[in-house]
C-alpha cells in the first residue's frame, strides 16, 4: 500500500505525514461557512424566544403595575425576589399549583391511553377506513379551542344544556334528581371534569394518528413471529410494538404535557369569570395577576409565569435526558 508523504521542505527533508484528524480539524477551523449559515436563524431565535423571556424575567423582579405606564409616572423599581416570596409563602397558590398538576396529570394521561387505543384499532382496520376515521378526528384536532369550548359550554348549559336534559329524564335511583338545574360551572370538581373532556377531545386524534403511523413503519413479520410464539395481545404491545415507539411515545408525552399545562382559552370560556379562585390553573392565575387584576400586576404575573416556564423546561431536559441516554439523538 503506497505511503502518503507531504512535500519536500525547502532544505530538501520530507515532512511526515500529517494525520487526517488534524487535517480536518485544521479544515473546520478555516471553514467558518456552517456557522455563518445559521447565524440568522439563531438571531431570530434570540430575538423571538430569548429576548421576551429575559424580559419576563426582568419584569418579575419589579412592582411593574399599570400605574407604571400612566404619564408622569415613575418607571417600575426593583424588588428583588418579593413576588417569589409571596408565592411561596401563598396557600392559594399551591392550592393552583396542585390544582394546575392534577389537572394536567389526567389531561395527559387520557389522552396517551385513548389516543394509543384507537391508533391500534384503526391499524387493525382497513386502509380507506382507517383514512376515513383519521380525516374525521382531525377535524376534531384542528378545531379551533374557542369554539371547541363554547360548544362543551352550550352542551353543560343549566335547564337548556343537553346533558342536564339527558340526565334529568333517566331515573332518579340511577343518577339522581335535580340535573336539569344544576350548574356544571361553579365548583372545581365538575368544572375541572368538563375541562379535561374538552382537552381530551381535541387532543387525542393526534396521539391516534401518530400512533397509528409509527405503526405503519413496524415490519409485520415480528407480530407474525409473536403469534406464532403464542404471544397476547397485550405481550405483542409490552414486547414489541411498545419499544419501537419508544420514542414516538416520549416525545407525544413531552408535547402533551407542555399543550396541557398552558391551556388557558378552554378555562377561561367554561369559567366565564375570575371570581371563583378554586378553579384557577397556573395559566388561568398569570392572566388574573397580569392582566385582570386591579390595577394589573405585572410583575406578579411574570412571576407566576417563570414558575410555569421553569416547570416546562424541568419537563423538556427531562426528555432530552432520555432520548441521549436511549441515543436517540444522534
Amino acid at each position: 500500500m503506497a505511503q502518503t508523504v507531504e512535500p519536500a521542505t525547502t532544505d530538501g527533508a520530507e515532512r511526515p505525514a500529517e494525520p487526517p484528524a488534524a487535517r480536518a480539524a485544521k479544515r473546520r477551523r478555516t471553514i467558518p461557512a456552517p456557522y455563518l449559515l445559521i447565524a440568522p436563524a439563531l438571531l431570530i431565535l434570540a430575538v423571538v424566544l430569548l429576548w421576551p423571556i429575559a424580559q419576563m424575567v426582568g419584569y418579575s423582579l419589579t412592582d411593574f403595575t399599570t400605574r407604571n405606564l400612566l404619564p408622569n409616572q415613575p418607571g417600575p423599581s426593583w424588588n428583588g425576589f418579593a413576588h417569589y416570596r409571596e408565592l411561596l409563602t401563598d396557600g392559594g397558590f399551591w392550592t393552583i399549583l396542585r390544582n394546575t398538576v392534577v389537572v394536567c396529570v389526567l389531561m395527559v394521561g387520557i389522552t396517551m391511553v385513548l389516543g394509543t387505543l384507537v391508533g391500534l384499532l384503526l391499524h387493525q382496520t382497513p386502509k380507506w377506513f382507517a383514512g376515513f376515521v383519521s380525516i374525521g378526528m382531525m377535524l376534531a384536532w384542528a378545531t379551533p379551542a374557542l369554539s371547541a369550548s363554547l360548544v362543551f359550554r352550550w352542551l353543560f348549559l343549566p335547564e337548556r344544556g343537553l346533558v342536564n336534559v339527558a340526565l334529568d329524564q333517566l331515573p332518579d335511583w340511577l343518577v339522581g334528581d335535580g340535573w336539569l338545574e344544576y350548574n356544571w360551572f361553579l365548583e372545581p370538581l365538575s368544572l375541572f371534569s368538563v375541562l379535561v373532556m374538552v382537552i381530551v377531545w381535541q387532543s387525542f386524534p393526534f396521539i391516534a394518528v401518530s400512533v397509528l403511523a409509527g405503526l405503519k413503519s413496524i415490519p409485520s413479520e415480528l407480530y407474525e413471529a409473536a403469534k406464532m410464539d403464542g404471544a397476547s395481545a397485550w405481550k405483542a404491545f409490552w414486547n414489541i410494538t411498545f419499544p419501537m415507539l419508544r420514542p414516538l411515545f416520549a416525545l407525544l408525552l413531552v408535547l402533551q404535557i407542555i399543550w396541557d399545562l398552558r391551556v388557558f382559552t378552554q378555562l377561561y370560556t367554561l369559567a366565564n369569570s375570575f371570581a371563583n379562585r378554586d378553579v384557577y390553573l397556573l395559566s388561568y392565575y398569570i392572566y388574573q395577576q397580569g392582566f385582570s387584576a386591579t390595577p394589573a400586576n405585572y410583575g406578579m404575573g411574570s412571576a407566576i409565569a417563570v414558575v410555569m416556564t421553569v416547570m416546562i423546561l424541568a419537563v423538556t431536559a427531562y426528555y432530552l435526558r432520555i432520548m441521549i441516554r436511549q441515543g436517540e439523538t444522534r
